[in-house]
């Protein structure tokens, strides 16, 4: 009985480590990266397309696995249509017209691919850049925090009428359909007079909608751009982008966990674009302040600077802080790794450090590590009342110099990189004394 009473403390001793080993960061009994996703997308071919999406689908279509699409300018989903794509399509955008696909309000996208089947978007050019096409827009009818509730994308997209660019409503619950198991690769495009489009723009998406396993890689644009709306996203990948990983604006109330942005000082640009930037409008003129401003609520997220050389990249301005939270905004971050910025996070400098805005920013059980600086207010070099604050032992934040090879179980593996922490690793020894 002694013996084996010896063995299950064993066992529960090693089980707890294995399971803390990974509670803070992107979770999960196995790596579940694998199979779905693209860490060298240039290296696929996905054959010449066969078929050409152009204009307006008026009415319910499906695209079919055997046939490679080709995105032919501004294509719409309009007229309350359900556009579904098969698990293993192929839909590539065109660079010449800068292809781009819009799911206009009221309207749906059925993509459901997957682990073993991915839907992927991707660029129609034999060498593959960031920035080759356009992107994906999809609409819903949920609050904006803007006046009128209402907004439309520009980009300088062409619509045949005005309502297949606008979003913004009253109904939270609203359903625009499945993203799921889906990549988009080298999307972004620069246009002379809007900017950069962004990889994947949810504006106005509601609750009902699912955003599930989804990877942008090598976005020249933002990777995801989250526009008003009651928005929920899980296991999203953010590779290697050359603007922000994560964008929220206008009133968007999103949840999103378990999820990863990789950011390379190398290929960001050069106004120091952010993992995660949390903001509530670029006007303050714009929007309605009776309405709710931008909450983002976060679990398990790791967001991770990959330099050969961190503290090279730093001294010549390559990497800027992972976060930013914009005055009149609120995060709520708990459970993540924050590793490789200059600082962890910087708040707006409007942003008045009082109880009441702390009460907005919270940051707790996270795991900051090499990070020159942890949390700062914009343009300040005096932190030390939120080293105060954050560094208090209520949040169980822990701060850490680990090399990345320390840190991440597997970080630097071309085809299947592990991107889950490497804390306190227990191994079971065979030299337990076990008494008769």
């Amino acid at each position: 009985m002694k013996n084996f009473t010896q063995i299950i403390c064993l066992f529960l001793l090693i089980y707890g480590h294995v399971d803390a080993q990974q509670e803070k960061g992107i979770i999960g009994t196995n790596n579940w990266l694998n199979a779905w996703t693209e860490f060298k997308p240039n290296t696929k071919d996905y054959g010449e397309p066969t078929q050409i999406l152009t204009g307006n689908i008026s009415k319910d279509t499906k695209l079919s696995k055997r046939d490679t699409y080709l995105l032919l300018g501004s294509v719409f989903v309009t007229d309350s249509t359900t556009l579904t794509i098969e698990p293993g399509t192929v839909i590539i955008g065109d660079f010449k017209t800068n292809g781009s696909l819009t799911i206009s309000k009221g309207c749906k996208i059925i993509a459901n691919g997957t682990e073993t089947d991915p839907i992927v978007f991707t660029s129609n050019r034999g060498v593959k850049k960031e920035g080759d096409w356009g992107g994906l827009f999809i609409l819903g009818d949920a609050p904006i925090n803007k006046y009128g509730n209402a907004s439309s994308v520009d980009y300088g997209l062409k619509p045949s009428a005005y309502e297949n660019i606008s979003y913004g409503g009253n109904d939270t619950a609203s359903n625009s359909g499945i993203l799921r198991y889906v990549r988009i690769e080298y999307a972004g495009k620069r246009t002379r007079q809007h900017g950069y489009f962004n990889a994947l723009t949810l504006a106005g998406v509601g609750s009902k909608t699912v955003i599930e396993n989804v990877m942008v890689s090598f976005s020249q644009g933002n990777s995801f751009t989250i526009l008003g709306g009651i928005v929920n996203m899980s296991k999203m990948v953010s590779y290697r982008s050359s603007s922000n990983d994560y964008k929220f604006n206008y009133g968007t109330q999103c949840n999103i966990s378990n999820s990863l942005a990789i950011r390379s000082p190398y290929v960001s640009g050069a106004d120091g674009s952010k993992c995660m930037y949390v903001s509530s409008y670029n006007q303050k003129e714009e929007v309605d302040f009776t309405k709710k401003g931008t909450s983002v609520t976060a679990e398990n997220l790791t967001l991770v600077n990959v330099s050969e050389d961190l503290d090279a990249d730093i001294s010549v301005g390559l990497v800027k802080e992972g976060i930013f939270v914009d005055q009149d905004a609120a995060i709520d971050i708990s459970k993540s790794v924050i590793s490789g910025f200059k600082p962890a996070v910087v708040f707006d400098s409007a942003t008045k450090i009082n109880n009441e805005n702390l009460e907005k920013l919270k940051f707790s059980e996270m795991y900051f590590n090499n990070c020159d600086g942890n949390l700062f207010t914009e343009n300040s070099s005096n932190n030390e009342d939120l080293e105060n604050w954050y560094g208090n032992r209520a949040f169980y934040n822990v701060y850490s110099k680990g090399s990345d090879s320390e840190t991440f179980i597997d970080l630097k593996n071309p085809k299947k990189p592990d991107f889950r922490l490497r804390i306190n690793k227990i191994l079971a020894s065979n030299d337990v004394e076990v008494e008769d």
